[in-house]
Parts: structure tokens; sequence; C-alpha cells
């Protein structure tokens, strides 16, 4: 597997919102703009516990939900403390192309995007998340 799949420029094709309620479907790039401290950090933290958290999702242990992050699904104590890390990193690099995109109020619709790409390039036997919630092995 590619371990460099974390790095920039991310492209993400979102929904975005006009006159505050009005969603239209529209293809954009977005992207990390500026490679600041805390994105690089994030970016090589989540490539070197990247062997780890594949393990968990191959055991059934950790699976990838519908709102952009991975999910504890069995009681293990270092899957959490992993879960947790890797949670804090997704959300400094959404929130990073939320910024530097000059996006408002787009977080939810970035996680929800990136949930997609999560579920598209998970592995035969991960557990992900549908859109409506419910649980599947791919």
């Amino acid at each position: 597997m590619n371990k460099n799949i974390f790095w920039v420029p991310l492209s993400l094709f979102l929904l975005m919102t006009i006159a505050g309620s009005e969603l239209i479907s529209a293809q954009m790039k977005y992207d990390i703009k500026e490679m600041t401290p805390e994105v690089e950090a994030a970016l090589n933290n989540r490539r070197e516990r990247f062997d780890q958290l594949r393990g968990f999702k191959s055991a059934g242990v950790v699976g990838e939900n519908n709102r952009g992050y991975v999910e504890l699904l069995k009681d293990d104590a270092e899957a959490k403390r992993l879960v947790d890390a890797e949670n804090r990193d997704r959300k400094t690099v959404y929130k990073t192309i939320e910024q530097q995109n000059n996006l408002s109020n787009a977080l939810e619709t970035i996680e929800t995007v990136f949930a997609q790409v999560q579920r598209e390039k998970a592995q035969a036997g991960d557990k992900v998340q549908e859109e409506n919630g419910q649980w599947v092995t791919k």
C-alpha cells in the first residue's frame, strides 16, 4: 500500500453550500495551500501509524465511519489510543483544508467527502460505515 496517500495536495470533490442552505454538486479541487508545522506533523503521524492501524482494520477492531474518522469497533486499549490520535490528526487536516480554501462552515462536508474516499479505498474485509449508518464488511 502506498504510504504517500496522506501527502498533499489532497484533492477533494466537495458539495458546496450556496446561499446558506442550497447545496449544489460542484467539482472543485481543494488542497492544502501552505504546509504548516501542524499539518506536517499530522501527516507524518498518520504515515507512522499507518501499518498498525491497517492491522487493526484487518482484524475488524477498527473501521472507517461515515463522518471521515476511524472508529473503535471492539474493546482494545491500544487500538483506542491509535483511533484517538488518528482522528485528532485527520481533524487537523480537515480544518486546514476548510481554512486555507476559505470555506465557511464546510467541515462537515469535508468530513463526509473524506469518509466516501476512505470507503472507496478500504480493502476487502475492512469494516466501513455506509452513508445510512449501517456497518458493512467490504
